[in-house]
């Protein structure tokens, strides 16, 4: 009976009786198979266009599709696949394979008419694979989206690596509560860039891209915070004007979460009662803590007739101004532009001191 060759490294298996003086010989090169499957390493050039290399296995020899480790090479200008034969009988192995080529091109690894398993055009990785007796399948071993409860044990060395969050993917705690959260837009040229800077200087935290605005949109107070512990340092601070072809009177509704400025620009009138708030679904209890203040202006155009601020409401409670001056306007300023301040203060819960002025601008 003649010998025959394993389905997995082609190892030659000697029956009883068979190749007298020949089994140290055979053993031998079967142990040098064994040892090229456990360790072996081989580069694999697979330069060139669309097309395919296949694995060689030699019955009773060492050959490529042997090694333990495959290191694919070459600069590739199309799609290319690596092929285990139907002829070559292999149908159990394991493989480390390292995708080392140059050029944007897909890879595949697989057995003769199946699927297999496919290295991106960016994938410069490694992947361990095996031979299920039907095609090649990706272990997937590393990956941590195999792993329920992945955890570190140490420091996360990137190793000038990016992590990449999907759209919309978060950093959380451990009950599943967002730290940070990523929110990719269509715009995708645009991102924050947070720079380490030399010692003695703070960090730089800048927008990349074509639009070099850092919008803060914070939530769930509808105003927004940025809270700058102790000594904070701001050089400039933009405030947001709303100019309206409206004229005061009646009771006007001022949204502190619109604007900063209100600038009215018909001649008042009447005179009028302004009530301060959040905005049309927000009060200003709901947006502010005890402790904390806003100021406001409000821009009244005044013609030949002038009229005034009468009245002052806070969510559509009447409050009583304390006036710069000790008291409160009794008349507005003709032909001019009469700017009224109010710094709110919170001093419990819907419950406010309003510190107001009246100037004139002509």
């Amino acid at each position: 009976m003649a010998s025959s060759y394993s389905t997995d490294l082609k190892l030659e298996l000697m029956v009883t009786g068979e190749k007298a003086g020949l089994w140290g010989d055979i053993t031998n090169t079967n142990l040098v198979i064994l040892s090229q499957s456990i360790a072996g390493y081989a580069t694999l050039s697979i330069a060139g266009g669309a097309g395919n290399t296949d694995l060689t296995f030699t019955n009773g020899a060492t050959s490529n599709g042997k090694n333990a480790v495959l290191e694919l090479t070459g600069t590739i200008t199309g799609n290319r696949t690596v092929t285990i034969t139907s002829a070559s009988g292999v149908t159990n192995k394991t493989y480390i394979v390292r995708n080392n080529t140059t050029g944007a091109f897909t890879v595949t690894v697989l057995v003769e008419g199946q699927t297999g398993v496919t290295f991106s055009a960016t994938d410069k990785g490694t992947k361990i694979l095996y031979l299920d007796g039907t095609d090649v399948v990706d272990s997937n071993v590393g990956k941590l989206s195999n792993d329920a409860s992945p955890q570190l044990s140490a420091v996360l060395d990137t190793n000038g690596n990016d992590i990449v969050i999907d759209d919309a993917g978060a950093i959380e705690d451990d009950a599943n509560n967002p730290y940070i959260r990523f929110q990719k837009t269509a715009s995708a040229v645009n991102f924050l860039d947070v720079t380490n800077q030399a010692t003695g200087s703070a960090p730089e935290v800048a927008a990349v891209g074509t639009d070099t605005n850092i919008d803060f949109n914070l939530t769930p107070k509808g105003i927004g915070r940025v809270t700058l512990n102790g000594q904070g340092k701001i050089q400039s601070v933009a405030e947001k004007v709303t100019t309206e072809a409206t004229a005061a009177t009646g009771t006007v509704n001022y949204d502190v979460l619109t604007q900063a400025v209100w600038n009215f620009t018909t001649n008042a009138s009447a005179n009028w009662t302004l009530n301060i708030r959040g905005n049309g679904s927000n009060s200003l209890n709901s947006i502010m803590d005890t402790g904390e203040s806003i100021t406001i202006a409000h821009i009244v155009k005044q013609g030949g007739t002038a009229y005034y601020n009468s009245a002052v409401q806070v969510d559509g409670g009447s409050v009583t101004p304390e006036w710069q001056g000790g008291s409160a306007p009794t008349a507005g300023n003709a032909s001019s532009l009469d700017v009224y301040s109010y710094t709110v203060i919170k001093t419990g819960d819907a419950t406010f001191t309003v510190l107001a002025s009246q100037t004139q601008f002509a």
